[in-house]
């Protein structure tokens, strides 16, 4: 929703010409939409901008000299600002992120991650939010129509934390229909118990509170989410509580995976380098023995010779095999239905999985859910999935959970597992070469699975709890859809 006025104002508080000149450009390359766009540099003009209500957005760096956007964020808001403010950072921080949503930002945006369609959406959303928030407080008649249409989760709760009313978004986020969510209460949602325990104390003491948590959704989906919670007593004195739930759990996902692919990119470039300097002195020294060999008749000799040679052929096979798996895997794709190739995966691990008497419980959609792969790779990927999990499950009483879910334009495939789970300090290393916590393991199959499902430029996310299992989601794009 744009201002009733043609033109969007825009006031860009940066004290770097040229970061100012490359946002500029991404604002003015937004088609079909009309833009007047100034600049300022200094924190105090900056604020007396503000305070004039000439524009009808902000986009505020972080550092401002002496003081910092954070600061000029929370002067503003306090002086009665009700334009969106945007906050602008030269790299990604989650602290700043969770301190400017906690002030009051529409949005924040890393610099060197901004285009034209970034640039859009956020002005989209920021302008939108805005017009919902003002619409609220000039015009309590409209609450409903606001409270409905809402993108973020809104709802009521009662002391007893049972929810009273909830808005679309809400149930679609939990998956309940909303007859269903007013009988439940808002800590059966959370993921990690201690969270909603320490929620309910700051509540009870009549704080509010906005934090980041996870939330689980009626099939077991783990959800990243800011809760923006406070306790409100209404005219005839009666506490309530209420809050409103901002679903990031796509920009967690987009911010672990972008962080694994840098982090294996740096892998493969020391990887190359290494070999390069490992095999260099390494033919030297099987070159020297080469020579050595016929000048030398003695058998101790030979046999020293020959442990030389042996290590060498060892040293090369280990370079051979880290560089494999630094590089993308070579695949071929064909159309492939997700079902047959986990069917075929499971065969695979049959005696496995009957050895250790684990149930295991499949949910397929009623079509066959077709994708571009390479169905032995892929199978490969699964594997090395599933046989973590039946590892991880205790014998007779484990469960392993696989489903694949229709997300138009994406399949979705759940592997879950109640095994003893993964610490989080670990989560992050788990596609690492040569990582385990395996007291007899390599370290190489989440290693190769990650090369494969990158080949197929596939999604990979982990939730893990201690103690409650593990679920691994994989997203694959549909076949014909591209």
């Amino acid at each position: 929703m744009l201002p009733s006025h043609s033109t969007t104002r825009i006031l860009i508080v940066e004290d770097d010409e040229d970061d100012f000149l490359i946002i500029e450009a991404c604002i003015k390359d937004i088609p079909g939409k009309g833009f007047h766009i100034d600049w300022c540099y200094d924190y105090e003009d900056a604020m007396r901008r503000i305070r004039g209500k000439g524009y009808d957005i902000y986009f505020v760096d972080y550092l401002l000299g002496a003081k910092t956007g954070l600061e000029l964020l929370e002067e503003a808001i306090t002086a009665g600002c009700e334009e969106p403010l945007v906050l602008l950072t030269g790299i990604g921080n989650r602290d700043v992120d969770i301190q400017a949503m906690t002030i009051g930002a529409a949005d924040f945006l890393v610099k060197s991650e901004i285009n034209t369609e970034k640039m859009e959406r956020s002005i989209r959303y920021a302008l939108e939010r805005s017009a919902y928030i003002r619409a609220l407080r000039a015009n309590e008649l409209k609450f409903r129509n606001i409270f409905e249409q809402s993108k973020d989760a809104v709802f009521l709760l009662g002391e007893d934390l049972i929810f009273r009313d909830v808005n679309r978004a809400t149930c679609e986020l939990f998956k309940y229909s909303k007859e269903e969510l007013l009988s439940r209460s808002l800590y059966g949602l959370f993921a990690r118990k201690e969270a909603a325990l320490q929620l309910k104390e700051k509540l009870l003491s009549g704080e509010g509170e906005e934090i980041e948590v996870e939330l689980m959704t009626r099939n077991r989906e783990r959800r990243n989410c800011i809760l923006s919670i406070s306790r409100q007593v209404d005219s005839n004195g009666e506490a309530y509580i209420q809050g409103i739930i901002h679903d990031i759990t796509n920009l967690k996902r987009i911010e672990r995976a972008t962080f694994q692919i840098e982090k294996l990119r740096g892998t493969a470039t020391l990887l190359r380098t290494l070999a390069h300097e490992v095999r260099n002195p390494l033919t030297n020294i099987n070159l020297s023995v080469e020579q050595l060999k016929p000048e030398l008749n003695s058998e101790d000799a030979n046999i020293y010779l020959e442990i030389i040679a042996r290590n060498c052929g060892r040293i090369d096979s280990l370079i051979s095999e880290l560089l494999e798996l630094s590089r993308p895997a070579e695949i071929s794709l064909q159309k492939t239905d997700l079902q047959d190739i986990i069917n075929s995966t499971l065969a695979e691990a049959s005696d496995r999985i009957a050895l250790k008497n684990i149930r295991l419980d499949l949910a397929y959609p009623g079509q066959p859910a077709f994708v571009m792969a390479d169905r032995d790779k892929l199978k490969i990927a699964f594997l090395n999935i599933l046989i973590n999990a039946v590892e991880a499950v205790p014998a007779q009483s484990g469960v392993i959970t696989i489903s694949i879910r229709d997300e138009s334009p994406n399949f979705r495939v759940f592997i879950n597992d109640n095994g003893g789970g993964i610490p989080e300090e670990n989560i992050s290393r788990i596609f690492e070469p040569y990582f385990t916590s395996k007291t007899n393991g390599f370290g190489l199959g989440l290693a190769a699975t990650w090369n494969i499902l990158q080949s197929h430029r596939a999604g990979i996310d982990v939730n893990s709890q201690v103690g409650e299992g593990t679920s691994f989601m994989l997203t694959f794009e549909q076949a014909g859809l591209s």
